[in-house]
């Protein structure tokens, strides 16, 4: 019984499924641009990373804007840091 429950502990959890009923479908195979813009803004995290804001589709259109706004700043500024800290690695190489 133990070695069950340890097990199940180890064991990471699976990804929640996509949702189908309303999923978008991309063809790569194309030319044509795709808008994307029901995933949201891009988040530059302070590491460099790239993520997202998972309540995107449930957020008013004020609250996107502001947060549109909000991230546009933040986003320059954690990118401006990234740039410079790369430059002063470079210098003293």
């Amino acid at each position: 019984m133990a070695d069950s429950q340890s097990h199940s502990q180890n064991t990471p959890l699976g990804l929640p499924e996509p949702p189908a009923a309303d999923s978008i479908k991309l063809d790569v195979s194309s030319n044509e641009a795709v808008a994307l813009d029901h995933l949201g803004p891009m988040v530059v995290n302070i590491d460099g990373t790239i993520s997202q804001i998972t309540n995107w589709d449930q957020m008013t259109e004020n609250e996107k804007k502001n947060t549109q706004r909000m991230l546009q700043r933040r986003n320059k500024q954690r990118l401006e840091a990234l740039k410079q800290a790369e430059d002063q690695e470079d210098t003293t190489k």
